[in-house]
């Protein structure tokens, strides 16, 4: 069986799988495509709940953005947990207990204005449209290799399947379809590194064997891959060389926006009690971290087995790999077949029938460079979010590996995707059509719309998925920026301050959105629209402020001109300030605090 076959095999499995698991939870009410009738267990919930975050970014793009910087790229495993804690401790159990179906409705009765629900519900489009381009990049990414179409179709033929089950089924169907594409895409990461662990040091243990001895040199992995790339004028992959106050900024602003990011919130809506919605976030770690805690090795692992195919007779004091030896050797069939999607491309320069690769832009290596006849980097371009993908091709893994690897790139990307899409589709026809333009809109009525509302999105991500504004996880990152300069501030003062009032709210998130997307705008073109930017991230408008980390700044702003705001106006009214209290301080507190 060719490979083609194979993967056709498992990917249509998964699909069918999916599209079944729809039909049998369609849901027939708007409570079950809200929130699933508010009857999931905790551990399904946590397990749905990973699926929902561990997007494209985290399966196909994150171990790509590791491998190809090292530590620094770190904060965004630092920041995407980190910002589970503070869902887990600070929001979820609370909203819960508020008892709506969208955080637009947590906003709109918190903060008695309807003006602040039409807000919220801009502000959650925004950064959950910003979101779902990354999804739909994997998406084209992982359907143009292995059914070897171009990123165009690959996206259609994604945008269709979205469809199907996510349209039809509404929470309900995405709540188990998830916990079944969970099963798969978890399996699909592992599987593969498991396999590259016991290659490079003989643990089966990706994250032990990260910190373990190179088989073939028995000197610390981490050690050899310091020496193989620093030796091509790469930097140190373990050290720190980024600027230090934009890593902090990046790590918060992932940290705060993985707090406000509406389609996860949601999930913590579908449980039956509050103390469920706390447990369901403790299983949604347990579960994230097992992809988390491999993905440092998938990197590592890959940017070495890269490196030495590169360069296979010993570095740079050797030959590099020879144009006949790519095309002839099975071993680097993996080039040409990724080859054909675009993404990855190489050029014999100099014309002596090898391919050099190395840093072209470092001053040692240019001087090498002159001594050897090199007149550039050959592997003219090798895109970050193919890495995972290619990773068990890299390794030459079994045929049966490679094809679990697709499905489960899809499951990622495909699962992340409806989770936003529904988010968008709630907040359009709950939020804004029943809460504020027809609030006598029958069920049934209500329910067209929500379908009506994520057609749309789905059309709408699509186009925008074919030009995206960079790799799938800084995509991904943009809209982490977007929920935590807008909803999660909201979200906070909303919980924890009687203080702020409904023009406070409204005014602080309209500053830090705007801000912040203006920010975004001008470093990566307005609308996303190439070549339309002022700045670059390599040289940003503000110090080292890249637009990426921006969302930290964009909370700040939101914070502020909220409480300078409701200080100049009207108090917030006592019925909301015993509302805020009654969410917030547990049944029986005040009586204990009597004795």
């Amino acid at each position: 069986m060719d490979q083609f076959t194979i993967n056709l095999f498992f990917v249509g499995s998964s699909f069918a799988l999916y599209i079944g698991i729809a039909i049998w939870a369609r849901a027939g009410s708007t409570s079950d495509f809200y929130a699933a009738g508010r009857g999931v267990h905790p551990v399904t919930n946590g397990m749905a709940t990973a699926a929902d975050w561990m997007s494209a970014a985290s399966f196909i793009s994150m171990a790509g953005l590791i491998a190809f910087t090292g530590y620094d790229n770190s904060s965004f495993l630092m920041g995407w947990t980190g910002g589970y804690v503070l869902l887990a401790l600070l929001l979820a159990p609370y909203l819960r207990k508020f008892g709506k179906f969208t955080v637009s409705e947590f906003i709109g009765d918190r903060f008695y204005s309807q003006t602040a629900r039409i807000v919220a519900v801009v502000c959650l489009i925004v950064a959950s449209t910003t979101y779902v381009i990354g999804q739909m990049t994997g998406v084209g990414v992982a359907f143009g290799r292995f059914l070897e179409v171009d990123n165009t179709t690959g996206l259609l033929i994604g945008a269709c399947v979205v469809f199907a089950y996510a349209v039809f089924g509404g929470m309900k169907g995405v709540t188990y379809t998830q916990v079944a594409q969970y099963v798969v895409l978890i399996t699909a990461y592992t599987i593969p590194a498991v396999f590259i662990s016991l290659q490079l040091t003989g643990n089966p243990i990706p994250g032990l064997g990260l910190f373990g001895n190179d088989a073939a040199s028995g000197v610390p992995l981490l050690t050899k891959l310091d020496q193989v790339v620093t030796e091509l004028g790469f930097n140190a992959y373990t050290s720190h060389h980024a600027d230090t106050f934009n890593m902090v900024l990046f790590t918060l602003s992932l940290m705060i926006g993985t707090a406000g990011l509406p389609h996860v919130i949601m999930r913590f809506f579908t449980v039956p009690k509050v103390a469920d919605a706390r447990w369901s976030a403790g299983w949604a770690l347990v579960f994230i971290a097992l992809l988390y805690i491999t993905a440092p090795a998938v990197g590592a692992m890959a940017r070495l087995n890269i490196t030495e195919m590169m360069w296979p007779n010993g570095g740079v004091k050797g030959e590099a790999v020879a144009v006949e030896q790519i095309q002839n050797d099975p071993k680097y069939d993996w080039m040409h077949t990724w080859q054909k999607t675009g993404l990855l491309a190489w050029d014999d320069k100099n014309g002596d029938g090898k391919i050099q690769y190395y840093n072209d832009k470092n001053a040692d290596m240019q001087t090498l460079a002159g001594e050897k006849g090199w007149v550039g980097n050959e592997l003219t371009k090798f895109n970050r979010d193919i890495l995972v993908l290619a990773n068990p091709e890299i390794a030459n893994l079994p045929g049966w590996v490679i094809g679990l690897v697709a499905a489960g790139g899809l499951a990622a990307a495909l699962s992340t995707a409806a989770g936003l899409l529904l988010a968008i589709s709630s907040a359009v026809s709950h939020d804004l059509i029943k809460g504020a333009i027809n609030p006598s809109i029958s069920e049934k009525n209500e329910l067209m719309s929500a379908r009506v509302a994520m057609a749309v999105a789905i059309v709408v991500a699509t186009y925008l998925g074919l030009n995206p504004p960079g790799f799938a996880a800084q995509t991904v990152a943009l809209a982490f920026g977007l929920a935590a300069a807008s909803i999660f501030p909201a979200l906070m003062m909303g919980i924890f301050s009687t203080r702020i009032n409904n023009t406070g709210a409204v005014a602080g998130m309209l500053a830090g959105l705007v801000v912040t997307l203006v920010y975004i705008f001008l470093h990566k073109g307005w609308f996303f629209i190439p070549d339309t930017n002022s700045f670059t991230d390599a040289d940003p408008l503000l110090g080292t402020i890249k637009s990426t980390s921006f969302g930290a700044i964009g909370a700040a702003v939101n914070f502020a001109v909220a409480y300078i705001v409701a200080g100049m106006t009207k108090e917030t009214p006592e019925a909301i300030k015993d509302l805020v209290e009654s969410v917030r301080i547990p049944r029986g507190a005040g009586a204990a605090a009597d004795h």
